[in-house]
């Protein structure tokens, strides 16, 4: 199996398990998971943990913000190492990152994005994208999905 299918595969995985992890890794008290109760969570709280610890230092590292009980919706963090692919893949809700550190490349239908610290894009349920972060920059995406 090569590289990019056993991270596409990992991805996938990852991806379907995201509201499971999401209980296990956030540390949200169960009643802050109710879409009427704010939820306040401070940078130093935030859980991070690797997307694939088979990669060590080169694994993007993820923490899960929220997850609303009745809709899934999900808001989480991303800090993604320099010099990083993310293949090409498609998800079954709408997907937003917001560039909050460093530079992130997006490829959507055949458009390729450079988006430096600051930027936002959206990428509509079941299209295909993947990304980039240059060789010398990584970067830190905040990220909605809003459903399953």
């Amino acid at each position: 199996m090569t590289r990019t299918i056993q991270i596409m595969s990992v991805c996938c995985l990852a991806l379907m398990s995201l509201s499971g992890f999401a209980a296990a890794q956030s540390g949200m008290p169960a009643d802050s998971a109710h879409a009427n109760v704010p939820l306040n969570v401070k940078a130093a709280d935030a859980k991070w943990g690797p997307i694939f610890p088979d990669l060590g230092d080169h694994s993007p590292r993820i923490t899960i913000l929220r997850v609303d009980p009745v809709t899934h919706a999900t808001q989480l963090m991303i800090q993604v190492p320099k010099n990083f692919h993310v293949p090409a893949h498609w998800h079954s809700a709408n997907e937003t990152h917001t560039v909050m550190k460093g530079t992130f490349i997006i490829e959507c239908e055949g458009k390729r994005e450079t988006l430096p610290t600051g930027s936002f894009n959206y990428v509509p349920a079941k299209m295909h994208h993947e990304a980039w972060t240059p060789r010398n920059e990584g970067a830190t995406l905040f990220i909605t999905v809003d459903g399953p």
